[in-house]
């Protein structure tokens, strides 16, 4: 049995796989810098200052006993928090994983269409073919 597991363990496919979730990983970290970083900041700028991360409603001051807090960390500190903030962000990020990852696939497949598309060189004729033809234009001639 571990002579079976250690066969599929080291099959291409399954290596192949964990590099892929690996590099995913990292690639996921790169976008959550370049939307918390780069384009949210940017988003702020535009909106005035607008802060989604900060976005949040807790939950007990609706009933009045309790006064938000400013900050989205410090009310999840205070209890049941519903912070529809950080679920707009989560969402940018996978909008734009899904677009970046669309025009990666998009420019792959223009490639291959373009190496689809490319002419081939002739394959040269068999050696026969070639002295047949020989042949042929000496019998002409």
């Amino acid at each position: 049995m571990l002579k079976e597991f250690r066969e599929f363990a080291l099959k291409g496919n399954v290596v192949d796989l964990a590099i892929g979730v690996i590099i995913g990983g990292a690639f996921g970290k790169i976008v959550d810098s370049m939307v918390a970083d780069v384009i949210m900041p940017v988003i702020g700028a535009i909106t005035g200052g607008l802060d989604f991360s900060n976005k949040f409603v807790l939950l007990k001051a609706l009933t009045g006993d309790v006064q938000s807090p400013a900050t989205y960390v410090k009310a999840k500190e205070m209890g049941a928090t519903f912070g529809y903030g950080q679920f707009l962000t989560v969402t940018l990020n996978f909008l734009i994983v899904a677009f970046v990852l669309f025009l990666v696939v998009k420019g792959m497949n223009r490639l291959r269409k373009q190496e689809a598309a490319a002419p081939a060189e002739p394959a040269a004729p068999p050696r026969q073919e070639v002295l047949l033809e020989e042949i042929r234009d000496l019998l002409k001639k």
